[in-house]
């Protein structure tokens, strides 16, 4: 799918080795972006840049947040051993697509254009991806949760006003939605992706 490829770039501005950012959004993501293009200029083979990716992720996206967000309607129904089963998957599958993508940012430069704060919850930064040679400018915008003023959290990713969570979820309601909704069935996508 087109739009896994910017779900690294979802990943190259979040926290790095637990390095103290500063918490206003904007300037986040600014500091983020110096640190992540250290990792990307670096010479470490891709396997070493996946494992440092994926520790970063773990650690700065709220990825359970996402997760139930993208089964919509269907968290409100399924067991306690489901959800916890789907969390679990659904880390594993967040991992897995934007760390296959690695290699196609190895250097991106990303241009912080304004923020806005919609509520005491999200803020929405504005940013920019330069062109290049092989692709062209791509306006981003970064959802970010700031309940926590200490510890903000990206939720979601606007490429070209099209949200990534909302596409997923989009996509995990279709395949449960044409089994007769079976969870199971979106269980066994994950699964199958996941050993490809």
């Amino acid at each position: 799918m087109k739009l896994l490829r910017y779900l690294i770039i979802f990943l190259f501005f979040t926290n790095f080795y637990n390095v103290s950012f500063a918490k206003d959004p904007s300037a986040l993501i600014n500091e983020i972006v110096d640190e992540a293009a250290k990792v990307l200029s670096s010479d470490d083979p891709v396997e070493s840049k996946i494992i440092k990716l994926n520790a970063i992720a773990e650690s700065s996206v709220d990825i359970n947040g996402i997760g139930m967000y993208t089964l919509g309607k269907y968290r409100k129904s399924i067991s306690v051993e489901q959800k916890a089963k789907y969390q679990k998957l659904f880390r594993s599958y967040f991992l897995k697509s934007f760390s296959s993508r690695l290699v196609d940012y190895t250097n991106p430069r990303i241009n912080v254009v304004s923020q806005k704060k919609i509520n005491d919850k999200y803020t929405i930064v504005n940013s920019i991806l330069e062109a290049t040679s092989k692709r062209p400018q791509v306006k981003i915008d970064w959802r970010i949760y700031t309940k926590n003023p200490d510890m903000p959290l990206i939720r979601d990713l606007i490429v070209e006003g099209l949200s990534l969570a909302r596409t997923q979820k989009e996509e995990f309601n279709s395949i449960i939605q044409n089994n007769d909704g079976d969870i199971d069935a979106l269980f066994k996508t994950l699964e199958e992706f996941l050993i490809k």
